[in-house]
């Protein structure tokens, strides 16, 4: 079975980039100094130090694992590429809420990136979803776990 692709900005790169070089260098490092000290506790099967360092130490691995499979399967979007005649990831896309009156401006990125405390919304969430390919003018229907709502989408820019 193919590996879903990992649409990445450029930015969502680096990070995931910076992330991995961090924990291959200095975290592993960190891990292993606690386990040396651990293991001069003595007796294993009593020593929650060692379990907790052991236990830390497998999570750094599948996640070092994990951003090594998401750096093979990504696809990064080129800011050269895209065209803001339409929402797509990569774009930033300022949208009225009809119901509230209210301006918002989200930037459309991939799932991995998604960060809705920084308006980094996923192409794949509700509100992601109902504006991929909405162009300037359109009023877009958001379907929500609590309910539709309304957009209009007010500006797409890079």
């Amino acid at each position: 079975m193919a590996e879903k692709e990992v649409i990445l900005t450029y930015e969502g790169l680096k990070a995931i980039e910076e992330e991995l070089e961090y924990l291959k260098t200095q975290k592993r490092k960190e891990i292993s100094e606690k386990i040396k000290v651990a293991l001069g506790f003595g007796d294993l099967s009593e020593n929650a130090e060692y379990d907790e360092a052991k236990n830390e130490q497998a999570e750094v691995e599948m996640r070092i694992v994990k951003l090594e499979k998401m750096l093979k399967n990504a696809k990064v979007i080129d800011d050269e590429n895209i065209s803001t005649d339409a929402v797509a990831i990569g774009c930033k896309v300022k949208v009225l809420d009809i119901d509230f009156d209210e301006e918002a401006e989200y930037y459309i990125v991939g799932s991995t990136e998604a960060d809705p405390s920084k308006n980094m919304l996923s192409d794949e969430s509700p509100v992601g979803k109902a504006l991929i390919g909405a162009k300037a003018g359109d009023t877009i229907t958001v379907e929500a776990p609590n309910g539709e709502f309304q957009m209009k989408v007010l500006e797409i820019s890079r």
